[in-house]
């Protein structure tokens, strides 16, 4: 064990944006070097069935179309998947119009969005030119690795 070497800070960090956002790991790469932080989900389970055993009408419909969407649309030609786990804003601060709205036409490179992770702002950029068909994230929802965050046809 004595080549390893663990940087204490960034899994402080880490685990921070896990309490933050509620996600239950997060993981980073850098070159040869990743860092992966999980918390048991027992805690969100325990949590869970009390909320969901009172709106259970309300509940079971919500949940039902939400993860045949996100399979569906990360799918998508056009989809905008998060290269990273993070926070997502669609604007550049909370008094500035959004980087891009709904059926706007982008250029190639254009900002769409930023992905905060260890409180470093990530710039989230069109992977090609159209016109944006659907954001599928709000400012301040965290977000996973993969997840469709755009549709851009």
């Amino acid at each position: 064990m004595s080549g390893l070497l663990v940087d204490a800070d960034a899994i402080r960090a880490l685990a921070e944006i896990l309490t933050d956002t509620g996600l239950t790991e997060i993981e980073i790469a850098e070159k040869d070097s990743r860092i992966r932080v999980a918390r048991a989900p027992a805690s969100v389970q325990a949590v869970a069935p009390a909320p969901v055993a009172a709106p259970a009408p309300v509940a079971a419909p919500a949940v039902a179309p939400v993860p045949a969407a996100p399979a569906d649309l990360s799918r998508h030609p056009g989809a905008v998947n998060s290269p990273m786990v993070g926070v997502a804003y669609l604007t550049p601060d909370p008094s500035s119009p959004p980087f891009v709205s709904e059926g706007q036409i982008v250029s190639a490179g254009q900002t769409l969005m930023l992905i905060e992770a260890m409180k470093t702002f990530n710039q989230i950029k069109a992977p090609k030119a159209g016109t944006v068909k659907t954001l599928l994230v709000a400012s301040g929802d965290p977000v996973e690795f993969g997840q469709p965050l755009a549709i851009i046809e």
